[in-house]
């Protein structure tokens, strides 16, 4: 009786370690925001490292991203790389310090 009771205690105790691990992704699997993400925070996406992180910082000072699809007009970044963020990448509102640039080239065009 004992030595069926020990196998069905390790698979009880290898499930709970496997979900822990599986709680554990689906965290790191957080929804990036691009026009506000850090560059620290860009390189959680798949296949986007510091320097690709640090285009998509300069490119959104000027441009900021009005979809998700957009950070495809940063240079590195094409359809393969987008396509395995897609569900990760959403796009709020610009942060206020990268927006004042673009507002203030507007005013100076006028």
């Amino acid at each position: 009786m004992k030595k069926i009771k020990l196998p069905a205690v390790c698979f009880a105790v290898l499930v709970a370690v496997m979900m822990t691990g599986a709680i554990l992704q689906a965290a790191d699997a957080e929804k990036i925001d691009i026009n506000t993400a850090t560059e620290k925070e860009l390189t959680q996406l798949d296949k986007i490292g510091p320097a690709i992180a640090a285009r998509i910082v300069e490119y959104r000072q000027t441009n900021p991203f009005q979809k998700p699809e957009d950070i495809m007009n940063v240079s590195g970044i094409g359809a393969k790389i987008f396509e395995s963020n897609k569900d990760r990448i959403v796009v709020g509102k610009p942060a206020q310090n990268e927006a004042e640039p673009a507002k203030e080239a507007s005013k100076k065009k006028k």
